[in-house]
């Protein structure tokens, strides 16, 4: 089985060989940025930049794209309850939908929405899809400083998603062996579904259970230091990494300044 959180990323590209740590830092920085601004010139600034430079991570769009269509529906589900339920509906009217009406400052509120919330997740996108989880959990210990319990807790997360995946089709297959089909009925369907997602959650939480334990047994909470048979080492280029993104971030924001646009969360 595939799986869904492998790097799908050339690792010889000149970005995808950063040490994880920095890419994570990168992402933070970038982040940071963009949350404290709701106009739609900072995040459009900032994805642009973000989808030039995915090349230089050795990953090509329509794979980036092909990771990244859970974001994609996550975001329109925000951007359409923002038009539905959008509390300010001033200026024009562009479409009339009887209660629901849509005014340009509505659309303006939706795109600049879209364009923050692609603009703030894409790049933890990228990072795991050029990421091996291990490398990532090492530089966490290592670079971070993060407690070892903490990333090994992370690496064990991500190397048991794909379980996730494979337990899902093992739902699904057993109750269409013993008959369970919802048909045509939408109702049926949606509770057929919540009942798959129950029994996969509770599935989820007793082998994180077993994974605890697992881990207070070999001692991960004692605070003895342990050795790493693979060292991260953050080199010049990974600073140089953190700071471009330091200075794309300070360059949407001034893009964002200057045409006027910027309006502050707090403000």
């Amino acid at each position: 089985m595939t799986d869904p959180l492998a790097p799908i990323a050339d690792p010889a590209a000149p970005l995808a060989r950063r040490n994880p740590a920095a890419k994570l830092a990168a992402a933070a920085v970038l982040t940071l940025a963009l949350v404290v601004t709701l106009d739609p010139v900072a995040p459009g600034v900032a994805l642009a930049a973000e989808l030039l430079a995915a090349p230089l991570f050795g990953i090509r769009l329509a794979a980036l794209m092909r990771r990244a269509w859970p974001l994609l529906v996550s975001v329109s589900g925000a951007v359409l309850t923002l038009v539905l339920f959008a509390e300010d509906r001033s200026g024009t009217v562009l479409v009339d939908l009887g209660p629901f009406t849509v005014t340009t400052s509505v659309a303006s509120s939706a795109l600049a929405l879209s364009l923050r919330l692609f603009a703030v997740a894409l790049p933890g996108v990228i990072v795991l899809a050029t990421t091996d989880p291990t490398d990532l959990a090492d530089a966490l210990v290592q670079n971070a400083r993060a407690p070892e319990r903490f990333a090994i807790g992370t690496l064990a997360a991500l190397r048991l998603v794909p379980l996730l995946t494979q337990e899902w089709r093992t739902i699904v297959l057993a109750r269409r062996a013993r008959g369970i089909d919802a048909g045509r009925n939408p109702l049926a369907r949606l509770r057929l579904f919540a009942s798959a997602v129950f029994t996969l959650l509770v599935g989820a939480i007793r082998r994180g259970t077993r994974l605890a334990a697992a881990m207070e047994a070999r001692g991960f909470d004692s605070g003895a230091p342990r050795t790493h048979a693979r060292r991260q080492v953050f080199t010049r280029a990974d600073t140089a990494l953190v700071a471009g993104a330091a200075a794309l971030a300070a360059a949407a924001l001034t893009a964002s300044v200057l045409t006027g646009a910027f309006r502050p969360v707090f403000g």
